[in-house]
């Protein structure tokens, strides 16, 4: 078992990175998935799936950041954050930009530590609640 406080504070990198990420792109997310579409206009993969994920990936990252940051259905917010990242490293293969791929292994990783570590999660919502 982690102790509680190493628990929370990996909870909370791993959460202030996506939160991070979701807030930067709401006010220009238009650009962004114009950014994003034009990346991948020349990959295999078709427009009509990149063009709503573009969309969608910065609410999931916002929500799934806000939900490790605060301890709130924390075990399905780091499932959830380990698909955006199992999308992202498709994405970055995709695009044959396997510079990115670390650092989406690496938030994986954590993501995946947090998970196994679950029992430690006692500085949340999750925990004082009994949820």
């Amino acid at each position: 078992m982690m102790k509680p406080l190493p628990y929370l504070l990996l909870r909370l990198l791993a959460g202030m990175s996506l939160f991070g990420h979701g807030l930067v792109r709401m006010p220009k997310l238009m650009e962004f998935s114009n950014w994003m579409t034009a990346q991948f206009a020349q990959s295999m993969l078709p427009q009509i799936l990149v063009k709503p994920f573009s969309y969608i990936l910065p609410f999931a990252e916002l929500l799934t950041g806000f939900l490790l940051l605060i301890g709130l259905f924390t075990k399905q917010a780091v499932v959830a954050g380990a698909i955006i990242m199992m999308v992202l490293i498709f994405g970055s293969a995709m695009l044959e930009q396997w510079d990115a791929i670390p650092s989406q292994l690496i938030h994986g990783a954590i993501l995946v530590c947090l998970l196994q570590y679950i029992a430690s999660n006692h500085y949340s919502i999750d925990y004082k609640y009994n949820l």
